[in-house]
């Protein structure tokens, strides 16, 4: 791999930052990201039995907050509930843009490096290329330059690819499961509202 490195020359170190960067991102959103953290399903259920036992405290709201997104989501509700259905809808979507936020954490960084890595490996090609025909003079040519050349372009092209790949399949399939997620939980919060309201049992 060493090797490999050196063959490939000084543009690979930015792919290679930008292969870490985008490792930790994608580990760290799988484990953000899954649904029992998040949304919690049997959370709306367990409110519901808190409400029917007589109402939610301070302690329970303050409670909520701690536990989850979705449980952020439900203490906005709880806490509006007394106020007028518009008013306790508009307390869930504020806090729902502060929720959306922070699920959509750090993956516009992973969409860039999925953007920037195929450009970075062009950058080493486009390297790679001067340095072979730097290999031709006048007086003949170096064939160990010209051979540099080559593996700089080439192993710099590979790399952009190899990284930009994953870290686009990552970035969509994380985008996919935010929207998921919010979609669930937007159905959760009127479930909510409409059993404080009184609309459902």
């Amino acid at each position: 791999m060493w090797q490999i490195i050196l063959a490939a020359g000084w543009p690979i170190w930015p792919l290679i930052i930008a292969s870490v960067v985008a490792l930790a991102i994608i580990g760290e959103r799988a484990f953000a990201l899954r649904e029992s953290t998040v949304a919690p399903p049997n959370l709306l259920p367990e409110v519901q039995a808190w409400l029917n036992k007589g109402g939610v405290t301070k302690e329970t709201i303050s409670r909520l907050e701690q536990h989850s997104l979705l449980g952020q989501v439900f203490a906005s509700a709880l806490s509006n509930a007394k106020n007028s259905r518009e008013i306790t809808k508009e307390a869930i979507e504020e806090t729902g843009r502060a929720v959306a936020h922070s699920l959509e954490k750090y993956l516009s960084t992973l969409g860039t490096i999925a953007t920037v890595a195929p450009l970075l490996g062009l950058l080493g090609t486009v390297i790679g290329m001067v340095e072979l025909f730097g290999a031709f003079t006048s007086t003949g040519h170096d064939i160990a330059q010209f051979a540099r050349g080559i593996s700089v372009a080439l192993y710099n092209t590979a790399a952009g690819i190899v990284v930009a790949v994953p870290a686009m399949i990552a970035y969509r399939y994380f985008r996919s499961k935010v929207d998921d997620l919010l979609v669930g939980m937007e159905q959760q919060a009127i479930k909510l509202v409409e059993i404080i309201h009184g609309e459902r049992k």
